[in-house]
């Protein structure tokens, strides 16, 4: 027990010691600040020591009871150099802060506004078959911007997050339009209603502003009566063509066909046999209104047909973008609307087709 007190004292005795004023403190730090200094040299011989953080706090926590002569001492592994390029920094640092008026920005391009970025999410959210290419498009059109699919991939990778209601999609179709003395493109395809019976639907279209000029609709089998009546009732209103491209179809050789087409004063065109890139306009049309469209809804006669084929003839028209036109609308290209914008904080959003698009436009 004697012991224990006596250990105890000496070691009161040194904290006092150490504590006050006097030169015990400054010889002990004076001893680790060397020994850690001789660690650090002793790791690396052959290059200037590299100084870790806890070295760099050690350092500076002993220095701190160091006077200044012997700092001078102490300090063997530090190099005039190194004190005039930390003085340098410390001179920049403070006209820095005198002189700069606000905190410097991370140089570069700044990225889209908070606007735009809500009105590209709320698009896709709006029509999530629409792909990158095609809402830029779209934005552009509505807004009069310039961007690319590149910054809408961008902002949907960071702010987009599906969600889990059914997927509606939309649809790009076209139809309607007017232009005299143009090349026009015919062809057929088939659909069948919600009742499974077969309609024949015939599709016109302008080669040149890639308008949908009309549709013919047909519940059952077609023959040249029935061929020659959608045609004329697909052309009704918009007109008769300089010349019509038609392919090989079996349909398009009956005798009263051909008459028709005498008639009206067109010159019909063949296309080349088993070669659809020869008909490449209206093949990919049918193509659209199958994947984009009539997968999509149903319809239960043809008058019914006849009625969602015209709400989707006048979207594609006049508010649908298209990749051939440079994102402009075929109704555009044809000079019958004017290109209008809308403010990206001042909107609204428009349905088309019963509802299947949803396109931003003025207030």
């Amino acid at each position: 027990m004697k012991i224990l007190l006596l250990m105890f004292a000496h070691l009161l005795t040194t904290l006092a010691k150490l504590l006050g004023p006097g030169g015990a403190k400054v010889i002990v730090a004076d001893s680790l600040l060397m020994k850690q200094q001789l660690l650090i040299i002793n790791r690396s011989r052959q290059r200037a020591p590299n100084l870790t953080p806890v070295d760099r706090l050690l350092l500076a926590f002993w220095s701190l009871f160091l006077g200044p002569h012997h700092m001078q001492r102490a300090a063997v592994i530090h190099r005039p150099s190194t004190l005039l390029k930390f003085h340098d920094m410390l001179k920049k640092r403070k006209y820095r802060l005198l002189y700069t008026g606000r905190r410097k920005e991370k140089p570069g391009p700044k990225g889209p506004s908070q606007e735009l970025i809500d009105a590209i999410v709320e698009l896709k959210r709006r029509n999530t078959r629409f792909g990158c290419p095609r809402i830029a498009q779209e934005i552009n059109k509505a807004f009069g911007l310039n961007i690319d699919k590149d910054i809408v991939r961008r902002v949907l990778e960071k702010h987009y997050r599906p969600g889990a209601d059914p997927d509606h999609g939309p649809s790009w179709l076209t139809f309607i339009g007017h232009m005299k003395d143009s090349l026009w493109s015919i062809d057929l395809f088939r659909c069948e209603s919600i009742l499974l019976k077969t309609h024949w639907v015939l599709v016109v279209m302008d080669q040149f502003t890639r308008r949908i000029i009309g549709f013919g609709v047909h519940a059952g089998d077609v023959d040249g009566v029935v061929l020659c009546r959608m045609f004329n009732k697909a052309i009704s209103t918009r007109g008769i063509p300089k010349y019509l491209s038609s392919d090989k179809d079996p349909l398009f050789l009956y005798h009263r066909w051909q008459a028709n087409l005498r008639i009206l004063g067109v010159d019909e065109i063949k296309t080349v046999p088993y070669t659809p890139r020869s008909h490449p306009f209206i093949k990919r049309l049918i193509g659209t209104i199958r994947r984009e469209f009539l997968d999509h809804t149903l319809f239960w006669n043809d008058a019914d047909l006849k009625k969602k084929l015209a709400d989707l003839q006048i979207y594609y028209n006049h508010h649908r973008t298209h990749s051939s036109l440079d994102g402009d609308t075929p109704a555009e290209v044809a000079g019958g609307t004017p290109k209008l914008y809308t403010m990206l904080n001042n909107f609204s959003w428009k349905t088309h087709c019963r509802g299947l698009y949803q396109i931003p436009a003025p207030v």
